[in-house]
């Protein structure tokens, strides 16, 4: 009976009905393939009249958060999206992904990760897994099949690509690898073994979709070259810019004038992960040494036990609200120094925001620091192991030197202008658009 079945469909002796119907579906399947191979031939022939009739890239910005907040990512989507539309195209903003199925996928993958947290006591990394990523891959490739782009650009998105569906040329951005923060940053620490294969095979199945790939880092384009086995000619560092609206004039940076205390800043939300412990012990050894000194804490608050009549403590400034992102800017141009010992840092917005408003940073050489404050010209890199004493050395040897103090804040503010803003970053983008995806618009 096998063989006779066999038979029948090797050599059409189905009759009339089935070898019809054989034909048919043979038919169907090659008539697809060519509406696949029209609608892609297409698609390319729209970009290229766009193009040559001057009409904006069209662009589709890609991550499942809400670029449009500037809450999301520090306000580093929501200024990236800006720099965009000013220096390369049209941008459509395709997210965030808030479907109720999403809502309830992201809500499984805490539960899962708190069962395995309590049952084997090692952590599941969700946000890189197999299910939220075919998820993410189905959600934006029906919208992308809604519109008409000309790229996709995914920032921070290695889940929201891996499983994409599209012809579209893919420009990824991050700051940093998964084997990079792998054991570097706690929420990646003693993952379990399937949670650290998903996590690389997620971000490899995205580096190898995209036709570029956009670093904020030395430290985080070598990982991807070496750790990913990516081609080094995809691969481009840009750092990028400072997440604000206006900043001071060059003037007015100059004009600043230091008082007889020490103001300095401490800007973050984890206060662990930030070095709060060496901060604090930094700006007590500075009065211990008779620097009158006092500390702002932004972003967070301090374990109760820490308490001091110079310190001041303001738990969070919503930048979405104008007097509050004034009140942010007042308290740039009013410090003396950043001061930020971090311990695990992929790049820091921070340190770009300080510069724009001629403020030092000293902090630490860790990660991809090292990319956006260098050495004497925005601030001074610290080893991990400094404690709190060497922290103060420094800022006592900076600040009780006016010609050495005021030298740095000019060269600081240089910083930004020539390489810590948005429109430096938008501009390298444009460059590489054109070089690596002739694109002529």
């Amino acid at each position: 009976m096998k063989r006779r079945l066999e038979n029948i469909l090797v050599t059409g002796r189905a009759g009339f009905i089935g070898s019809n119907f054989i034909h048919f579906i043979f038919s169907k399947t090659k008539f697809k393939g060519r509406i696949i191979m029209e609608k892609l031939q297409y698609i390319k022939r729209s970009r290229e009249i766009r193009q040559e009739e001057g009409m904006p890239l069209q662009i589709a910005f890609i991550t499942s958060a809400d670029a449009r907040d500037r809450r999301s990512w520090s306000g580093g989507l929501y200024y990236m999206g800006k720099a965009l539309e000013r220096h390369c195209g049209q941008v459509h903003y395709l997210g965030p992904a808030d479907s109720a199925w999403f809502t309830y996928g992201k809500m499984v993958g805490r539960i899962t990760s708190l069962f395995i947290r309590k049952l084997l006591g090692k952590r599941y990394d969700y946000s890189h897994s197999y299910r939220l990523s075919k998820a993410l891959g189905k959600f934006f490739s029906k919208k992308l099949k809604q519109g008409e782009y000309d790229l996709v650009f995914a920032p921070l998105a290695s889940s929201e690509i891996a499983f994409l569906e599209t012809s579209l040329p893919i420009v990824y951005l991050s700051d940093t690898t998964f084997a990079n923060v792998l054991d570097y940053y706690s929420g990646f620490s003693n993952l379990t073994k399937m949670s650290i294969k998903q996590g690389y095979d997620v971000e490899g199945k995205a580096i190898r979709k995209s036709a570029i790939a956009l670093y904020t880092s030395e430290w985080a384009s070598r990982s991807v070259i070496q750790d990913c086995w990516t081609d080094p000619s995809a691969v481009h560092v840009i750092p990028l810019g400072a997440n604000i609206d206006v900043s001071p004039s060059f003037e007015t940076v100059l004009s600043k004038k230091k008082t007889n205390r020490c103001r300095l800043l401490f800007i973050g939300v984890d206060w662990k992960r930030k070095g709060g412990d060496i901060a604090i012990d930094a700006f007590l050894y500075l009065n211990k040494m008779g620097i009158d000194t006092e500390l702002t804490i932004l972003g967070c608050a301090p374990p109760r036990e820490v308490r001091h009549e110079k310190m001041k403590v303001i738990p969070f400034l919503n930048k979405n609200i104008p007097e509050q992102q004034r009140r942010f800017y007042d308290i740039l141009f009013n410090s003396d120094f950043l001061l930020l010992p971090t311990r695990a840092e992929c790049m820091g917005f921070v340190f770009c925001e300080a510069s724009a408003f001629g403020l030092p940073s000293i902090t630490t050489d860790t990660g991809g620091v090292s990319s956006v404050v260098i050495d004497g010209k925005n601030g001074f890199l610290l080893p991990y192991k400094a404690r709190g004493e060497e922290y103060a050395k420094i800022i006592a040897e900076i600040f009780s030197n006016d010609e050495k103090y005021y030298s740095l804040v000019q060269s600081s503010r240089k910083m930004y202008d020539e390489k810590l803003n948005w429109d430096t970053w938008g501009l390298r983008v444009k460059r590489i658009l054109h070089e690596k995806l002739q694109i002529k618009n």
